[in-house]
């Protein structure tokens, strides 16, 4: 079989080694087939060792599906919840040593009952911020390339609701060798100085070996021009044929370094070591350099002139680095020309020539703007670009920020994007880039294309305002500046409000703040400022159509610094562990702290006017004390303080050391049963000094220990119900009835439960049952109703029986009289507890009967279960006349709803559909009012009477706002299926959504695309069941009375009545047959005559008209 790897989570994990831990086994954990696989990566080989079976003992035997995953998992199988103790490491301390540089792993590892939580903590600070993160389900930490601050004790913390412990381990960072100065290469001319610097440092602190061409230099032959001091070699009046190569070697117990040096002693002129002759072409106010390498022994010295001149280049926008490079910090027209640079010694010279050439910026002097246009319209994106005429440009476009496919609908030209035949999907940011080989610019627009009728254009905004522009700040003074901005155009849209905004750069560089807001009526405002803030403003437009784009950013202002106003707020002072207290603020903002080096004093004392305070600084907004009492109140002060002073006096604040566990259980515990789902409760407080914290509740664990009717499977799921405050009472309500309950009492506070009291049983009354599970009707032909049913879910007692009540009504039974609903007698048929079937005679086929089912204990009746039979076919054809609903639609009033025109009406033919269930609504439509009529019709064995009926549709006229509309609504249904057709007259790709609600409530929704027909079919549909159904575009929302109903066929009846059955048909055909045999028998007594006619006396009479048939010689028989 395949190996599969084990799933890990924070109860099963692979530690670091390579070991399997289980915090905690379950059942599921039994397995014979663990095995353990080492991979070796440069062999491509696996190692596998023999398979492990783990066994798990258990008190009983338990369903495994039963148990899952439910919270209450430890307590089904009988295992007591315990505190953490530490698989790995072992003990409660541990110390780990780690070479700087490299990463280092924590690891803890815990069991415990529910699995442990684990947290990682550093002794005197915080863990190391930017390389520290957590792994194996936060049992590991790895910190990556640790550093000399590393060191101290880290402590991981394991807890579980019944407690925690901790492991501390101290770690030690030591380092091999690491270079402070590496020796560089050193060339020398004879007889001059220089010296290597070899700086290295480590832990422990490395030893400095020198070496000469790979000897030790104590051993090389002597040189008198050559010092070794230390970690340095000083080289005087140096002559030719001292070259050698040098080599330091740093080294401590973890590693070493080896560094080689060159020193060469050379006489040798200037030389250039650069291309001769370079071009340089830079941008109008960039910065750029001009490259001149040299080489020369003596070090050569470098001057540049610049078009031949004899002087040096000199001022604040000249630079020459070592290495020979010109650097012009900003290039200006007049600096172009030929640049010369000299390298001379005393053995002589050489130079070189650069051409610089300063090009005007690429600029986009009228870039594409916002626009929104109707679908199929052209709409042009302008891209006007100004550039230098020596460099090439390429204009190049961008839809969201992705290269722009031209098809055959686009057109780009020299100076804009023409868009022919504008669709949604052209909608989005275009971005146009103007680029030569220098630089480049870019501007962006946005295209909104909007797919509603072009007569709704006209009434919509055209688009947000343009930003605004040339922001000034006059009237600067010490806490104020006067800002003024030019107004963008607002497009149509009047702009209503002006957002200022502020970034500032020391707190949070680069991130925009809302400061103020003012009237679109001005341009011009005066700003209230904070001291030591380097503020910089910009202003966004907004009208009805939305916000502007940001304005170009103002100059910036810097305002004086000064002490501090206010204090930090939101102090508080808490426990996080029994023995601490945990100090936090929230810290001032860019605008609130006033000046450099914001930092915090932190002052705290217990609450005793005559003890001493204890004062901490710190930068961030927290301060834990350590080795507090268990909850004693601490006053605390927390006062604000920069380079310029402190803030005022802060005040004082209550904050209360950490909590630990309550140490006594209520007492005296007695239940009282109210009822069969409610029991009182009462105890004996605990005394204050044993709470060890605040009080926060008296809570009551109980869980329902088995049902008192047999073989009832129920639950153990805890449960608890807290009584919050000092009290010695409550209600535990929602119990289920008829069962054995245990309940047990703790005492909370901010830590957690206390221990338990001792544990209580108590059962419930007897109660009345749930409902049925459920009730099914069917019906096998018009005379009868089958009735089927199931028992409650929820006995809550002795089932002592049931009773049935059955209404009929005509239509749609509702829940009263309305609409022509006719409620008949009610009938109630009491059932012996062990029925669960029941068999009506229908009274006629045109009746529907709704159905009411509760169960019965001793106690009383419970839940009604209520079910209505469903339609017939022929229902709606033999009963009374439907009644017309007035129905208004919500976009127009009575006084201007629309008349019906053909247009807008259709007219349908008759149809004949002998193996559906249709829903009719007629529409009649008035110059006033739409009135809407429902009727369920359904098709007839008859042809005839069919093609008399209405045809199998719903019409249904829906008039939207812009005068589309939706109408000729129809509903083919079968027993688990429809098929659903409209017409409409919305524009060309207008989606649609088809929305359905059955009788109970269930709601479902199908989206049309609109490339399909103006149809959908609704499957896995309910035999039997009435839908409401609703059609509307899908940008809009449905009408509340604008639906059409139909009904599915039941899946027990045929949808055509068996004629054969009935008893009128039966009837008829026994009549025919005796006709027919009458018939045959007066045929028999003719052929037994022989042939005689009569012969008339009187040959030459005419003939009676009843005799006819004589002339022809045909016989009557």
């Amino acid at each position: 079989a395949a190996m599969e790897p084990i799933p890990q989570d924070k109860r099963v994990s692979q530690g670091h080694n390579g070991d399997l831990y289980f915090s905690n086994v379950l059942a599921q954990d039994a397995l014979t087939d663990y095995s353990c696989n080492a991979r070796f990566h440069f062999t491509h080989t696996i190692q596998q060792k023999n398979p492990y079976t783990l066994k798990v003992k258990t008190k009983k035997s338990h369903n495994e599906t039963s148990l899952g995953n439910s919270p209450a998992m430890y307590r089904a199988r009988g295992i007591s919840e315990t505190t953490p103790s530490f698989m790995y490491p072992y003990g409660t301390s541990s110390s780990q040593m780690v070479l700087r540089g490299v990463d280092l792993l924590l690891e803890c590892i815990a069991s415990g009952v529910p699995a442990p939580d684990i947290m990682w903590y550093k002794k005197g600070g915080e863990l190391p911020v930017g390389k520290t993160k957590l792994e194996n389900f936060n049992k590991a930490l790895r910190i990556s390339n640790v550093s000399e601050e590393d060191s101290g004790e880290y402590f991981c913390l394991a807890s579980n609701k019944m407690g925690s412990i901790r492991h501390t381990i101290s770690v030690r960072v030591k380092a091999a060798p690491y270079w402070l100065d590496e020796p560089e290469n050193l060339i020398l001319a004879p007889g001059e100085d220089g010296r290597l610097v070899c700086r290295a440092n480590g832990n422990p602190k490395p030893s400095i070996q020198w070496l000469v061409n790979g000897e030790p230099i104590e051993s090389s032959p002597p040189n008198p021009s050559r010092e070794v001091a230390g970690d340095t070699i000083v080289f005087r009046d140096t002559q030719i044929g001292s070259s050698a190569v040098y080599q330091c070697n740093a080294s401590n117990e973890h590693g070493y370094l080896l560094a080689n040096a060159f020193v060469s002693v050379l006489d040798v002129p200037p030389r250039i070591l650069g291309p001769r002759n370079q071009l340089i072409r830079v941008i109008q106010n960039n910065r750029t350099r001009l490259d001149c390498p040299f080489f020369g022994s003596p070090i050569p010295t470098l001057r540049w002139f610049k078009n031949g001149q004899g002087s040096t280049l000199y001022g604040d926008n000249y630079k020459t680095h070592e290495n020979g490079s010109l650097e012009i910090f900003m290039a200006r027209k007049e600096d172009q020309g030929i640049y010369t640079c000299v390298a001379t010694n005393i053995l002589g010279k050489a130079e070189a020539q650069v051409r610089l050439e300063v090009k005007d910026p690429t600029r986009i002097v009228r870039g594409p703007e916002d626009q929104v246009v109707k679908r199929g319209t052209m709409p042009r994106l302008h891209c006007r670009v100004r550039h230098d005429p020596t460099l090439r440009l390429m204009v190049t476009w961008l839809k969201d920020d992705a290269p722009l496919y031209l098809g055959n609908r686009m057109k780009k030209e020299e100076d804009g994007l023409t868009i022919y035949g504008v669709t949604e999907k052209d909608q989005g940011d275009y971005t146009c880039v103007a680029s030569t080989e220098l630089d480049k610019d870019l501007a962006k627009a946005y295209l909104t294309v909007l797919a509603i009728p072009a007569n709704r254009l006209r009434d919509l905004p055209k688009a947000r305002p343009d930003q605004p522009r040339d922001l000034e700040l006059t009237d600067l003074a010490e806490r104020s500046v006067r800002l003024t901005w030019i107004p963008g155009d607002d497009n149509n849209s009047p702009i209503t409000d002006y957002i200022v905004q502020f970034e500032e750069d020391r707190f949070q560089p680069g991130v925009w703040h809302d400061h103020s807001r003012y009237p679109g009526s001005v341009n011009s405002a005066v700003l209230s400022l904070s001291p030591y803030v380097n503020y910089q403003f910009r202003v966004i437009a907004v009208n009805d159509v939305g916000s502007s784009v940001p304005s170009a950013p103002s100059e910036r202002y810097q305002t004086n610094g000064a002490r501090p106003e206010i204090n930090p707020t939101g102090v508080q002072g808490a426990g996080t562990q029994k023995n601490n207290m945990e100090i936090t603020w929230t810290p001032l903002n860019a605008t609130q702290a006033y000046g450099p080096n914001l930092r915090y004093i932190v002052r705290w004392r217990r609450r005793d006017p005559r003890g001493s305070w204890y004062n901490e600084t710190v930068r961030g907004a927290r301060h834990v004390v350590w080795n507090t009492p268990i909850f004693v109140p601490y006053e605390i002060k927390v006062q604000a303080e920069n380079d310029f002073g402190r803030a005022p006096e802060p005040d004082t604040y209550i904050g209360y050391s950490g909590e630990d566990y309550p140490k006594a259980a209520p007492t005296d515990v007695r239940i009282r049963v109210l009822n069969s789902t409610a029991i009182a409760l009462t105890w004996t407080r605990v005394h204050l000094d044993t709470i060890q914290g605040q009080l926060k509740e008296y809570r009551a664990y109980f869980w329902r220990d088995s049902s008192l009717l047999k073989n009832l499977w129920v639950s153990k799921k805890r449960q608890f119900v807290s009584f919050p405050g000092d009290r010695n009472r409550g209600i535990v309500s929602r119990l289920f009835p008829y069962s054995n309950y245990k309940l047990e009492m703790v005492v909370t506070n901010g830590r957690g439960d206390g221990p338990r009291s001792e544990m209580k049983e108590f059962p419930t009354p007897e109660g009345v049952p749930s409902a049925p599970r459920y009730l099914r009707i069917r019906q096998p032909n018009l005379e009868i109703i089958n009735l089927e049913w199931d028992h409650p879910e929820h006995p809550n007692g002795i089932i002592t029986g049931y009773t049935l009540q059955y209404t009929p009504c005509t239509l749609p039974c509702l829940p009263s009289a309305v609409n022509g609903s006719r409620m008949g007698r009610t009938v109630v048929e009491n059932l012996s507890p062990n029925q669960t079937r029941f068999t009506l005679q229908r009274s006629d086929p045109i009746s529907r009967y709704r159905f009411r089912l509760r169960a019965r204990t001793q106690v009383g009746e419970g839940e009604i279960l209520m079910e209505d039979s469903p339609a017939l076919l022929d229902e709606e054809a033999t009963g009374p006349p439907p009644t017309a609903v007035e129905e208004t639609s919500p976009e127009t009033t009575p006084e201007t709803s629309p008349t019906t025109s053909p247009t807008t009406s259709p007219t349908t033919s008759p149809t004949t559909t002998p193996t559906t269930t249709d829903t009719t609504t007629t529409t009649t439509t008035t110059t006033a009012t739409t009135t809407t009529t429902s009727t369920a019709a359904s098709t007839a064995a008859s042809t005839s009477a069919a093609a008399e009926r209405a045809p199998a549709a719903t019409t249904r006229h829906e008039l939207a706002a812009n005068g589309s509309s939706i109408w000729d609504i129809r509903a083919m249904a079968n027993s688990n299926w429809a098929n659903i057709t409209w017409s409409h007259n919305f524009s060309a790709g207008t989606d649609f959504v088809v929305k359905y609600i059955t009788s109970n409530k269930t709601e479902k929704s199908i989206p049309v695309k609109a490339q399909g027909p103006s149809s959908v079919q609704l499957a896995d549909l309910t035999p039997g069941m009435m839908y409401k159904l609703w059609v509307f575009p899908i940008w809009s929302h449905p009408s509340e009375h604008s639906y059409i109903t139909f009904t599915t066929s039941s899946a027990y009846t045929k949808n055509q009545v068996d004629i054969a059955t009935q008893g009128w048909f039966i009837g008829l055909m026994c009549a025919i047959a005796l006709l027919v045999l009458i018939l045959l028998i007066v045929c028999f007594i003719k052929r037994s005559r022989g042939g005689k006619y009569p012969v008339r006396d009187n040959k030459d009479e005419h003939l009676n008209p009843e005799d006819k048939n004589v002339e022809d010689g045909s016989f009557d028989y």
